[in-house]
């Protein structure tokens, strides 16, 4: 029996809403990107726009906040209709966006990215020739501390593109709050956050509930939703589906009114027969960063290595893969002694590394997806000239895109026109043309709406199943907890406990993260 969505209609509902959608409209050439849709955001109040990836919700929220106008339909704040909204008209009537992307100037200071938008907004959008310093770095200072960061001068003069990614994630909410916003709207927020950060945000979007500020995440991490509660705004193919309280309903619930499909999100691993050994690391060091790691792993085996973010277990992954050399210790594989000096050595190895950041690490994002999924071994592609023979590339693509359930209108798209879940089997299934014998998987559902994290997750009980060897790095303990056979967990650079993933209690997992004494006694 298929659920039904109860609680639509909040217990306090006032005269007016803040903002209302009506009937929107939206056209991109031949396809119908919006069919209608209808919502109501109050004052003080938590929303989760929901949906798989491609099911309308950024287009959404782009014209919630001016960057695109609808084709059809009206949009009204304060109970009165707005026609050509600008983003900068949006700011000036509270509408807060946090994208996907962040839209941080990398260029310029973490100051002046959050304090920027409010002096753009307090002058119509033209800058004055000379901006307000202090005002800004009094801005910056608010606004950082609510959400967990450093306000220190130091801090504040550095460039935004020097930072990590989670940190820039931060830095784009902090600036999202610095104003007098009366609408918040994250996309996708927790991306690239720990668990502890993503506690924090939780912690900041109750503080903003509590001074009457709206906050709509655009969202498919149903355990993040359940932890905040709110109201559940559910999309797929363009039209709004479900609207409902969250605690009234499973994520079962929420999956299936997502997908259309029943999703099962029981332990993968069970009764699993592993070969011979693999990979031998042993003592690997890398200044600074992590210090004596030694693992090993069994053909067909799935190991998950998680830690907070300074736990080393990024860079780890990085020296695994030959992009960051460790810089003491030996990795072996198959009983071999191997160098991991560049990547090209890994990838004449046998390893095949999946980066955190498809976007910026990991995709060609204007070149299409043929090109992107032949590009580690187009040497094997040449013809007797030297010429990458044109017809054995795009059947080695097919037979991937085939392989992945990659869902595209043929091989020659830009792999940007993929949703996010479609770009991650393309970046999977490029390693796998190498036919590697060890897959690092870092992030591997980054971004990824629920169905495509069942068919990666399927994809990778296949692959290990085959008798390749998987890494998965990954906060994501769910993640972890459902694929893997075990999970080394990492701290201040150093692996400080191994589970074995069966019959493990995420809340053990979770303490292990930041706790020397659960780490000591399991």
């Amino acid at each position: 029996m298929q659920p039904q969505p109860t609680g639509g209609e909040p217990h306090l509902k006032p005269a007016t809403p803040f903002l209302e959608v009506r009937n929107i409209e939206k056209h991109f050439g031949g396809v119908r990107a919006l069919k209608g849709v209808s919502l109501s955001i109050e004052a003080g109040n938590i929303y989760h726009l929901m949906g798989e990836n491609g099911c309308g919700k950024s287009t959404l929220i782009k014209i919630i906040s001016g960057a695109q106008g609808a084709d059809a339909g009206e949009l009204l704040i304060d109970g009165k209709t707005v026609t050509g909204l600008t983003p900068v008209a949006a700011l000036a009537a509270g509408i807060e966006t946090v994208y996907q992307d962040f839209s941080l100037l990398p260029n310029l200071s973490v100051a002046e990215n959050i304090g920027l938008t409010q002096q753009l907004v307090s002058s119509s959008g033209k800058l004055a020739r000379r901006l307000d310093i202090p005002k800004m770095r009094a801005t910056a200072e608010r606004a950082l501390a609510a959400v967990g960061l450093p306000a220190s001068r130091t801090f504040l003069s550095t460039r935004t593109d020097e930072l990590p990614m989670a940190t820039r994630q931060l830095i784009a909410i902090a600036r999202a709050i610095a104003s007098d916003a009366r609408l918040v709207i994250m996309d996708e927020p927790t991306t690239a956050l720990t668990k502890h950060e993503v506690d924090n945000l939780i912690g900041v979007a109750d503080r903003l509930r509590a001074k009457g500020v709206a906050v709509l995440f655009v969202t498919h991490k149903l355990d993040e939703c359940k932890s905040l509660g709110g109201r559940a705004i559910i999309m797929r193919d363009g039209q709004k589906v479900a609207e409902c309280d969250v605690e009234d309903h499973s994520k079962a619930d929420l999956a299936f009114w997502m997908t259309g499909k029943v999703l099962d999100d029981t332990r993968q691993r069970s009764a699993v027969t592993l070969g011979e050994k693999l990979l031998n690391v042993e003592k690997l060091s890398r200044t600074g960063f992590f210090a004596d790691v030694s693992l090993s792993l069994r053909k067909g085996e799935i190991i998950g290595i998680t830690g907070l973010l300074d736990s080393g277990r990024n860079e780890l992954a990085l020296a695994l893969a030959g992009v960051s050399p460790a810089d003491g210790g030996g990795v072996f594989l198959e009983g071999n002694e191997i160098r991991l000096g560049k990547p090209a050595d890994a990838i004449a190895s046998g390893i095949g590394y999946v980066p955190e950041d498809r976007l910026s690490e990991g995709l060609f994002l204007s070149q299409s997806i043929k090109d992107n999924i032949v590009v580690p071994v187009l040497d094997r592609l040449r013809n007797a000239f030297g010429i990458v023979d044109g017809r054995r590339s795009r059947a080695l693509a097919e037979r991937t895109v085939d392989d992945l359930q990659v869902v595209s209108a043929g091989v020659d798209k830009p792999v940007q026109s993929l949703s996010g879940g479609n770009q991650q089997r393309v970046l999977i299934g490029r390693w796998l043309t190498i036919e590697p014998k060890l897959l690092i998987l870092h992030g591997p559902t980054v971004g990824v709406d629920v169905g495509s994290k069942d068919t990666i997750y399927r994809i990778i009980q296949r692959l290990a199943g085959d008798g390749m060897g998987v890494i998965i790095i990954s906060d994501d303990l769910p993640e972890l907890l459902q694929n893997c056979d075990r999970i080394m967990v990492m701290r201040k650079g150093r692996v400080v406990k191994t589970f074995a993933a069966e019959g493990l209690a995420e809340d053990v997992l979770s303490r292990a993260l930041t706790d020397d004494t659960i780490a000591r006694l399991q």
